[in-house]
């Protein structure tokens, strides 16, 4: 009984001090978000205040109005989409590696998996001379052609869709079904908790893509999100406001994916514990 009584009061403590510590670490991102909505003089007052006397949009329409992050925002989605596009061949990659045996099978995942050692900073200058050969620097392909398919996620595809039964592939293939429907019809749908995941982390890197886009691409119509926050905070360094709102319309996609995706990832964690 004492035992029971102590399990519960640990549990209530930990709760306590969980609540507490998960508000602390939300009253940085809740200060920005509201913020970006204060007007500037309301922003820098003494004392401060936590939520805006009077809502303002002038900071977001200043941005886009002013700053050219509509052309940003369209090249940055344009870079997610193709790197969701790259998620479905990491996929495909992954799915090949792991239910299809051919020859030299291992020693190319071998070689696959030994690039993931070579920092990206040092394939940067090989992989701009290429592109400069093939004429593509300065230009949205050049952009989003490198970053297509990688090995990281190619080894947690690979590593999910080894646990797939080989029966069901082979029951699904004597009823008929082709191998782009085993595919599509049966790997995909099992695999939905690791798309999940690489989902968020392929739209982080995207969404978040700033040091290849500033070195491929001298172009200002071709910057992303990223680059253009870095000019806001060259060029409005005093401006908290606009900074504010910057830095909320960089992070509120990412916590909004994250949340619709949270219950996926935990569904991972749930299948990974029942192995």
């Amino acid at each position: 009984m004492r035992e029971r009584e102590g399990g519960k009061t640990f549990q209530w403590v930990s709760g306590i001090v969980l609540t507490i510590g998960g508000l602390l670490f939300l009253l940085p991102f809740i200060w920005m978000i509201l913020s970006s909505f204060k007007p500037e003089g309301e922003i820098v007052q003494i004392p401060p205040t936590l939520w805006p006397k009077s809502f303002t949009m002038s900071n977001f329409n200043y941005l886009f109005e002013n700053m050219n992050f509509g052309v940003y925002l369209r090249n940055t989605l344009i870079i997610v989409l193709f790197s969701f596009a790259g998620l479905l061949l990491n996929a495909v990659a992954g799915f090949g590696f792991a239910k299809y045996d051919f020859k030299g099978r291992n020693a190319l995942f071998v070689l696959v998996l030994a690039t993931m050692m070579i920092p990206s900073q040092v394939t940067m200058i090989p992989v701009y001379l290429i592109l400069n050969s093939l004429g593509l620097t300065n230009t949205m392909t050049g952009i989003v052609l490198p970053g297509l398919v990688g090995a990281f996620a190619i080894f947690l595809f690979r590593q999910f869709m080894s646990t797939i039964p080989t029966e069901l592939l082979e029951a699904t293939r004597l009823d008929g079904a082709s191998e782009y429907r085993i595919f599509l019809q049966i790997a995909l749908p099992i695999s939905k908790p690791i798309l999940a995941v690489q989902a968020i982390l392929t739209f982080i890197a995207g969404w978040n893509s700033f040091l290849w886009p500033l070195i491929i691409a001298n172009d200002e119509s071709l910057y992303t999100l990223s680059v253009g926050l870095s000019l806001l905070k060259g060029q409005y360094a005093a401006n908290f406001g606009l900074q504010m709102a910057g830095a909320t319309f960089m992070v509120a996609p990412v916590i909004a994916l994250f949340t619709y995706f949270q219950k996926h990832i935990i569904e991972n964690f749930s299948i990974s514990g029942m192995k």
